[in-house]
């Protein structure tokens, strides 16, 4: 079964034993990042450095003169990827025999919203989310379709992975973040999502619902939830504290909004692409959800792209609405955390991959090969080599 494991160039680059390290593990390819957003990282087993930051969202490869005269545009990445970080680290993956995917995130750049604020999500009280890029905006989405484009179909690329290509909400993992102090569960994050920049509420406007009654409905919603009422789990809780008709037209508009983004991004990625380039998502099979793992229609988004990447970690169950579609050719990549600091699963992943394929996966991705420890990577090898 085809497996990719996912590093930064700063993994590389700079480490000559990197590349031979990753193709012991067992992977046939690598998922590399060519436009990433702030992070600060450890890098536990190169030469020169132990902790990366990466101080904003940045293109880490040289940009092209398509966005001379555009106010938004990629931004170069400092001393954590100088130069053409990306391509340097292709190149040496490649020599030591993987493929390699390019690794692309879009709407999720705290910078684009601190220096251009008109594009960030507004919630309902008028709080800005500086690190979501609101996808209905038309600038913003022509500035996220253009960079897909570029930073997917880099020399030597095989196929890219997209991830954050939809809505993204209140649930980010920001610096020092403390947002869990109210269990909002999922009908609260939905609410707290829903966007009320001009170009939203022009769209809400559109759709009957009048914008500061709908701002309105969400505050009062919300408000014992604010108290310390639990708040109903899944779209059935959204309807009881929204009411059905605003609840169901908020989220239809916004599953158009994200879909055709979807379609827009992927097109021009096809269209910068070579011949069997291959297009995946990072997705989460349920629309209104938001986040890194954007929320999409399953049978929709199998239309328009190769197939997804889908988050596995907490359980494969997320897979089955897309296995469900029976599209074939489609690529299920199961996604598991392997860093046992960050969440994994240590001593479980072997017979969590092997649920992962009877729920239909066909591929898997391990997250992330570069974050690590030497322990968590031998059980890797481990798992894989039962394949």
């Amino acid at each position: 079964m085809k497996t990719s494991a996912f590093v930064y160039p700063w993994d590389v680059n700079g480490d000559p034993e990197a590349p031979g390290r990753l193709a012991a593990l067992g992977v046939e390819q690598v998922t590399l990042a060519a436009a990433y957003h702030s992070t600060r990282a450890l890098t536990p087993r190169h030469p020169r450095h132990r902790v990366v930051t990466a101080e904003h969202a940045a293109a880490l490869y040289p940009v092209d003169d398509r966005w001379e005269g555009r106010t938004l545009r990629p931004y170069p990445a400092g001393d954590w990827a100088p130069g053409d970080a990306y391509g340097e680290a292709a190149a040496a993956l490649a020599e030591a025999g993987l493929e390699v995917h390019t690794w692309v995130v879009l709407a999720h750049n705290s910078r684009l919203g601190a220096e251009h604020p008109d594009t960030s999500v507004v919630n309902a009280y008028g709080d800005r989310y500086p690190w979501a890029p609101c996808v209905a905006q038309p600038a913003t989405r022509a500035y996220l379709t253009e960079l897909a484009a570029e930073a997917a179909v880099r020399p030597g690329a095989r196929g890219t992975e997209l991830e954050s290509l939809g809505w993204y909400g209140l649930a980010h993992l920001h610096a020092h973040d403390k947002t869990a102090g109210v269990g909002l569960g999922d009908a609260g994050q939905y609410l707290m999502s829903l966007c009320f920049c001009p170009a939203c509420r022009a769209g809400y406007g559109e759709q009957g619902l009048e914008p500061d009654e709908l701002a309105r409905a969400v505050r009062s919603a919300l408000e014992p939830v604010w108290q310390g009422a639990p708040s109903d789990g899944g779209w059935a809780g959204v309807v009881k504290l929204l009411g059905e008709t605003r609840a169901d037209t908020t989220r239809a508009w916004r599953d158009r909004t994200a879909r055709t983004l979807q379609e827009a991004a992927v097109a021009a990625v096809r269209a910068a692409a070579p011949d069997g380039f291959q297009v995946l998502l990072h997705a989460d099979p349920v629309s209104y959800h938001c986040g890194a793992n954007a929320g999409v229609d399953p049978a929709h988004i199998l239309s328009v792209a190769d197939g997804v990447v889908v988050p596995c970690t907490g359980g494969s169950g997320p897979l089955t609405p897309f296995a469900e579609q029976g599209r074939p050719g489609a690529v299920l990549a199961a996604n598991f955390t392997i860093v046992s600091g960050m969440g994994g699963s240590h001593g479980t992943l072997g017979r969590d991959v092997a649920r992962a394929c009877d729920l239909g996966a066909t591929e898997l991705r391990l997250y992330h090969a570069g974050l690590a420890s030497d322990g968590d990577l031998a059980e890797a090898r481990s798992a894989l080599a039962g394949r």
